[in-house]
Order: structure tokens, then C-alpha cells, then sequence
């Protein structure tokens, strides 16, 4: 993976970029906040490691700066100082994981082998779907009207429209579906690929239109948003996947891309199972960490307290079975709302990683 490590301790800077390096990683360093970001929007970095005290700007303020600006990287704290209370902030603010100076190089890269499980966590091969198939597929029946925003039109179909989709205006995106919304009584839209609009735009940003498309048509018809899971990072599709399917969903299917709660639910799957068999399954030595991640479990649902013991709720249940299920949302309530994962057309060539954004 492409490692930026961020630490004001030259010293230790260069010994753990040399480690990582040694590791087969691909490694820069950046002794501040601000050379980091200067990097960052010349690069695309996998994984940020940074030390949460330096001089200045701290790493909470760059962990907050790089899940605003790029969703992809996941970011890994380090501390020395802060108390435990202080890491779990930084998760709680959107960190993937932290580590604890001084650290064994075995934690170091357990830590990083779960962040490769999770930004390489998307549907099965059978999920993927041409978007342009999943719109003549709703305009098929012939008792709604389907709009495909798209770069290119799909094939003459009876009831599919099209829409040339401009990835830099989300603003345009909105008005379209709510002037189709307000032509057809009976309306759904497909946005046939999301990837381009969040290169261009922040995922809140991205997010807010997708729940505005979405309350447009609600009592109308679908949204289908596609993506592409090469490209678009897992919990980035989660959040999308959330933002599609309705509100609740989203703290459900960021349970579901994180690798040590997935270990958790499988567990829980076979039997109800205590804390310290849980953190033996997940494969973590950490109670604090592992207390987190089970509270985010029941939070969404997925899993019930009950004692000494955590069971698996049906909701739980529900979402083991996406893991294997030909969609990565399934149709919820009578809109069939979902995001799902796109598959290049028959006979095009795949298209390249893309360029990191830059942000004004």
C-alpha cells in the first residue's frame, strides 16, 4: 500500500518509513499538518499515519481535513501522550485505527493488513451490474418513467430518458431529478456511475444530493446510484449505500466494511459469545479498541448485550447475508432504493485509477 507517515520526531519519521519501506510499502513522509496536505494534493495515499501531537495543527485537525477532502485514504493514529479516551476520539472522529508509541512492528502490521481488508471490501463479482441494464430493467414494465444520468445514453428503450450527468454540478443533478419528479407521476432515476461526482466534490457534499434525489422521489419511484468498487473506497460506498437507501442504513453498512466488526458478527453467527471470544476472533489484544467497535455493532442494531454474552439480532443477520448477496443494499420498502456496483459494459476497456482531487 502507499504509506504517508506524518510525525514531527524526524528521528522516529524516518526510522518507521524505513520499517514500512522494509515492509514492501510504498512510503512518504511529512514532518507537519501542513506538508502533509501540501503531499496529498499532489498524491493518493492509501493510509496516513500520524502522530496525534505535533506542533501547530495536530493530527485529529488532519484526520478531520483528510476524510472531508479524501475519503479513499484511511487514517491510522499514532500517540505516545494521549490517554486511551484520546485515541478512541480520534476514532470516534473517523479513524480507521490507532497504534501506541512505542509499538510492536506485529501490531503495526496487523493494523495495516485490516486496512487493506477494508478498502479492498466490496460486493462479489456477481454484484456487479451494467447501469444502463439496471435502468431498461425499471423502465421495462412500462409503469414508470426512468431517468439515466449518465455520460453516455443507454440504448433506445420505451420509458428510459436520458440525462448528460456534468460530474462538476451537483446542483444541476438535483434540479433535473426534481423537474422529472414533477413530470411524471410515476418517476425513478438511475445516476449510472457516482465515482466521478466524488472526485470532484466532498462527500458530504455528495452525500446531501443523493438525500435530496431521494426525498424527491419518494411515493414516485427508485434511486439506483452505481459505482465502481475499483475506484471508489469501501466505506465510502457504504456511506453512499446509506445515503440511498434511507437514513438508517448508514451506521449498518459502515458496521459492515470494517473487517474487525465483520470478524465480530461472523462469530456471533454461530453461537452468542462473550467479550474476551469475540476479541479472539477479531484477533485484537486491545479491550478498549474492542469495546468501540462491539458498541458500534449494537448501536446499529446488528448486535444485542445481553449479560455476559453478545448475540446476533436479526438486522445482524440480515447484513451476514450481504456479504454473499448479489447486491450490496437490497430492496428496502416499496421505492427499492439501492446502490450498486457497476460493471464496465461488454467489450470496454477498464478504465485507470483516477487522479486525486484537488480541492480549492
Amino acid at each position: 500500500m502507499r504509506v504517508l507517515v506524518v510525525d514531527d520526531d524526524a528521528v522516529f519519521r524516518e526510522e518507521l518509513a524505513e520499517l514500512l519501506r522494509d515492509e514492501r510499502h510504498q512510503v512518504e513522509a511529512a514532518p507537519s499538518v501542513g506538508k502533509a496536505l501540501e503531499w496529498l494534493e499532489r498524491e493518493e495515499a492509501d493510509v496516513v499515519l500520524t502522530d496525534l501531537r505535533m506542533p501547530r495543527h495536530s493530527g485529529l485537525e488532519l484526520l478531520r481535513e483528510v476524510r472531508t477532502r479524501w475519503p479513499r485514504t484511511l487514517v491510522v493514529v499514532i500517540t505516545g501522550f494521549a490517554s486511551v479516551d484520546t485515541a478512541l476520539e480520534a476514532m470516534k472522529a473517523g479513524a480507521f485505527d490507532y497504534v501506541r508509541k512505542p509499538f510492536r512492528i506485529e501490531a503495526l502490521r496487523a493494523t495495516l493488513e485490516l486496512a487493506a481488508q477494508q478498502r479492498a471490501f466490496a460486493p462479489p463479482p456477481a454484484a456487479e451490474r451494467d447501469p444502463s441494464a439496471e435502468a431498461r430493467a425499471l423502465a421495462r414494465p412500462g409503469d414508470v418513467e426512468v431517468l439515466y444520468l449518465a455520460s453516455d445514453p443507454p440504448r433506445a428503450t420505451a420509458h428510459l430518458h436520458f440525462a448528460a450527468l456534468d460530474p462538476g454540478d451537483l446542483a444541476a443533478a438535483v434540479d433535473r431529478v426534481r423537474d422529472f419528479v414533477g413530470e411524471h407521476a410515476r418517476a425513478a432515476v438511475v445516476l449510472a456511475d457516482v465515482g466521478p461526482v466524488l472526485a470532484r466534490h466532498r462527500l458530504g457534499d455528495v452525500l446531501g444530493a443523493l438525500d435530496s434525489m431521494r426525498a424527491l422521489l419518494e411515493g414516485h419511484g427508485a434511486l439506483r446510484v452505481g459505482f465502481d468498487p475499483a475506484r471508489v473506497a469501501p466505506d465510502v460506498a457504504t456511506a453512499v449505500a446509506g445515503a440511498v437507501a434511507a437514513d438508517e442504513t448508514q451506521s449498518t453498512m459502515e458496521a459492515l466494511a470494517n473487517p474487525i466488526r465483520r470478524k465480530a458478527l461472523e462469530r456471533v453467527a454461530h453461537a452468542p459469545a462473550p467479550f474476551g471470544e469475540l476479541m479472539a476472533a477479531a484477533g485484537l489484544d486491545d479491550s478498549p479498541k474492542m469495546s468501540f467497535h462491539l458498541r458500534k455493532l449494537v448501536d446499529a442494531g446488528l448486535l444485542a448485550h445481553e449479560g455476559e454474552e453478545y448475540r446476533l439480532t436479526s438486522r445482524g443477520g440480515a447484513v451476514l447475508r450481504l456479504l454473499t448477496d448479489a447486491t450490496l443494499l437490497p430492496p428496502t420498502g416499496a421505492t427499492s432504493n439501492r446502490a450498486f456496483a457497476h460493471a464496465e459494459p461488454a467489450g470496454s476497456e477498464p478504465a485507470g485509477r483516477p487522479k486525486p482531487r484537488r480541492d480549492p
